[in-house]
């Protein structure tokens, strides 16, 4: 299975667990090199174990708040794509009005079905992967309805403003559309995931390292720890994930136009 496509579809209880028992199973395994290495006297000092362990974890908080700032950018560009793709759907749903029937009435009707399909509150209704699919699939279909309704009334009159006008417009929806897609497809490289579990197992361990070498184990403050960073690890996941996260982009703006273009005759 691609690595993608299992990000869209595993649950998001299994990332949380499975990322709590890496740590713990990393910390572990440091108490157990711990126990090893203590059977043997080579003059190892706390305060140099200390460094490591110390820029061990700063490495793994800069892997961190790096990978955050990819998904937390590619949200943002989520919800401003949402935006442009408001205001195009209602420009040309407007320009529509300058011509004559029923060219006016078939793209109105035909933009309306767009909007309704595009007008799904997300945090209300939970999206399935194929469902989220279906939703573009049928876009993509009513794109084309539209568009042969551009090639028509360009037919009819190829030197019209109007008609170059809505021809533009149509044109930025499609775009719109087409760039929502391709950042949703974005996602954190597979490499990074690597990295960042590879410099998990390695800062972790380090710790339970330290832990076995030079303290008492304390098992209350590793699990603590494996919960907290388990919850950023989820928080990026969720970031990353289009479409069917827990967190979604507000989808209001689309609703509102939804209800004006039942106002705009």
């Amino acid at each position: 299975m691609n690595i993608d496509r299992f990000f869209d579809v595993v649950p998001f209880w299994v990332i949380y667990f499975l990322s709590v028992f890496v740590v713990l199973l990393s910390i572990k395994l440091g108490i157990i090199i711990a126990n090893i290495k203590s059977k043997k006297d080579d003059g190892e000092h706390e305060s140099s174990v200390g460094t490591v362990v110390g820029a061990t974890l700063g490495l793994l908080a800069f892997i961190l708040a790096f990978s955050f700032g990819m998904s937390a950018d590619r949200f943002g560009a989520r919800k401003q794509l949402l935006l442009d793709e408001v205001n195009a759907i209602e420009t040309t749903y407007l320009r529509a009005g300058f011509f004559a029937e029923p060219s006016r009435s078939d793209i109105r009707r035909d933009i309306k079905k767009y909007v309704d399909t595009r007008a799904v509150d997300t945090r209300v209704v939970e999206l399935t992967y194929q469902q989220y699919q279906q939703i573009i699939k049928n876009s993509e279909a009513i794109h084309t309805q539209l568009w042969a309704h551009a090639e028509k009334i360009s037919r009819s009159d190829l030197n019209s403003d109007i008609g170059a006008l809505f021809v533009e417009s149509l044109n930025n929806l499609i775009e719109l559309h087409t760039a929502r897609l391709t950042v949703g497809l974005y996602r954190i490289p597979s490499i990074i995931w690597i990295v960042l579990l590879s410099v998990t197992i390695l800062s972790m361990a380090s710790v339970g390292y330290y832990f076995g070498r030079f303290g008492k184990v304390n098992w209350m403050i590793s699990i603590g720890l494996a919960l907290v960073f388990s919850v950023v690890i989820l928080l990026i996941f969720d970031l990353d994930r289009t479409g069917t996260g827990n967190i979604k982009i507000n989808q209001q703006p689309m609703i509102n136009l939804q209800q004006k273009l039942e106002y705009i005759k």
